[in-house]
């Protein structure tokens, strides 16, 4: 009986703090309402009318929309984009990640700071930059004509603002990842003999390969769906400078709902698998975290 007591006293004492601390029913009733009206209206309604909006005439209209030279034109580019882009900042965030994250050196916190500037400026003075800079009034802008090279209004602006707006993704995934982990496994390789890339390879990339997916589904996201920095640079030069958000913009500017909507839905199906993609790894990566976090204190 005495060892039963202060079990019985705990007890109600927990139960007195979760009755103080719980809500009353319709207020929980009323905020899961709010929560859900709200994504109705501002997520899901806007979903199903650009999927009712191009099936509107049918299933021929809407390939018809797909099949037109100027939106095979803008997914080519887009792709190109992507293609180019993610590739690119995935190796560049790998290494800035495993740089930052392992080491220190003179100009560490600088080079944090240019990670994450595409985060504080605008697209579309990104855009303007990238005019001001390469275009034929910019800086660079004489000596790119007299060499017949042409970034701005070109395939390569397009490629160039989508590699800037995509910078920061994947190493801003890395960078906690990697600081979490510490260096403590690759020390331990390299006592043992194994060198910078076995090192790498076997140690580092096995330890963040789900944050590593994670960061290019959302780069690869990002490049797809950039807008406003590529419609600077683009020139809006219908198959030939065109991506697919700047495709649905003009077929809707031109009153043609159901191939502009044709084109969106194709932008969305992107946004679903993205977002059931980004959930997948989210719950994967922040289950390595607390796994990496459980075998800390086990290691020291």
């Amino acid at each position: 009986m005495a060892e039963t007591a202060p079990s019985q006293s705990m007890t109600s004492q927990h139960a007195r703090m979760g009755g103080a601390t719980t809500e009353p029913r319709w207020v929980r009733w009323g905020l899961t309402c709010v929560a859900l009206g709200f994504l109705g209206l501002f997520l899901v309604g806007p979903l199903v009318t650009v999927f009712a909006q191009a099936f509107a005439k049918g299933l021929g209209a809407y390939f018809a929309a797909l099949r037109d030279p100027d939106a095979w034109s803008a997914i080519r580019l887009t792709l190109l984009a992507a293609v180019v882009a993610v590739p690119a900042n995935t190796v560049f965030g790998v290494l800035a990640a495993w740089a930052i994250a392992k080491f220190t050196f003179v100009g560490r916190n600088l080079l944090i700071t240019l990670i994450d500037l595409p985060f504080t400026v605008s697209p579309v003075i990104s855009g303007v930059m990238f005019v001001l800079l390469f275009g034929r009034q910019g800086y660079l802008g004489p000596w790119l004509d007299a060499h017949d090279i042409q970034i701005v209004f070109a395939v390569p602006g397009i490629i160039v603002v989508s590699l800037f707006v995509t910078f920061p993704f994947v190493a801003r995934e890395l960078i906690p990842l990697m600081q979490s982990q510490g260096a403590e496994e690759e020390e331990a390789a390299r006592v043992l003999g194994a060198g910078g890339m076995q090192t790498f390879w076997r140690v580092t990339l096995p330890n963040i390969k789900w944050g590593l997916l994670y960061g290019v589904i959302l780069c690869n996201a990002r490049a797809m769906g950039e807008f406003g920095a590529v419609s600077v640079v683009s020139g809006h030069i219908r198959g030939m400078t065109i991506t697919m958000p700047l495709h649905v913009e003009i077929l809707y500017n031109d009153y043609n709902f159901v191939a502009a909507f044709a084109a969106a839905s194709l932008l969305a199906v992107l946004a679903l698998v993205t977002l059931v993609l980004k959930s997948l790894l989210q719950w994967k990566t922040a289950r390595q975290l607390a796994l990496a976090e459980q075998t800390m204190p086990a290691d020291s």
